[in-house]
């Protein structure tokens, strides 16, 4: 069965000014594994865009290919936000230029306090958000500051690896499973943390097996199979759309 798809012409740009944020023909590898295969999309600035598929569709490799990681090699393609070639960047250059990346396995640095992980992140320019804006956000993080991060809880320690993407000047965070592992009470704990973080007009990328939670955050989604874009549109069309997740999202 053939799902409806709503693609955009990556030409029709109306007065001719690029989007926010903009993904063109990227190809990237995992040795000789090609993994993404021209994927395309826009972001405008302050949507929050859910990357869905199946497991090995390419949504982790995608992002980790905006972010310049390095792996996968990207091979072909540009990447553009605000105006700035992040496809011509080095990874640390992307996250000078406002990209923030909040990887699954979260990265908390062993031997830090919560705070001390914040402080690593506003050691160069540009600054983000001060600590007291973070806690605000975060209380828990607030009263554990002088806790080691890597004994926090799961939920906990993905609480401080958003924070410590906040504590730069992001203009586009990316949001890696940010539920995975964690219990269903937790998840809704993340949840509200996402919807303030929309709600404030962060322009957001979050991949997520969860794709319900993920799509009830998000203005508009972006499905992938075997690497290659099967639909751009609402995210409220693919909730509606029972065929649609069946095919691609098996849900």
């Amino acid at each position: 069965m053939n799902a409806q798809v709503s693609m955009r012409d990556s030409n029709e740009k109306g007065n001719g000014s690029r989007p926010y944020f903009s993904v063109r023909d990227i190809h990237a590898y995992y040795g000789e594994s090609y993994i993404v295969q021209g994927v395309s999309f826009d972001i405008n600035e302050g949507e929050v865009l859910a990357l869905l598929g199946r497991n090995g569709a390419g949504k982790t490799s995608t992002l980790r290919s905006i972010a310049r990681t390095g792996d996968p090699e990207v091979h072909q393609g540009e990447i553009w936000l605000n105006n700035n070639a992040l496809h011509d960047m080095k990874s640390y250059e992307a996250a000078q230029h406002g990209l923030a990346l909040v990887p699954e396995d979260r990265r908390i640095i062993q031997g830090l306090t919560v705070e001390e992980n914040l402080q690593l992140a506003q050691i160069n320019p540009p600054i983000g958000w001060s600590f007291e804006r973070i806690y605000e956000l975060f209380p828990r993080l607030g009263e554990r500051r002088t806790q080691e991060g890597t004994t926090l809880s799961g939920g906990e320690q993905q609480m401080l690896a958003v924070a410590r993407a906040l504590a730069r000047d992001v203009k586009l965070l990316l949001l890696d499973e940010p539920y995975e592992g964690l219990a269903p009470v937790i998840v809704q704990e993340i949840e509200k943390v996402i919807s303030q973080i929309r709600d404030i007009g962060i322009t957001t990328i979050i991949v997520e097996q969860n794709a319900v939670a993920a799509l009830s955050l998000a203005d508009r989604a972006v499905i992938l199979d075997t690497g290659h874009v099967v639909y751009d549109g609402s995210a409220e069309a693919v909730l509606n759309d029972e065929a649609l997740r069946n095919e691609y999202l098996a849900i």
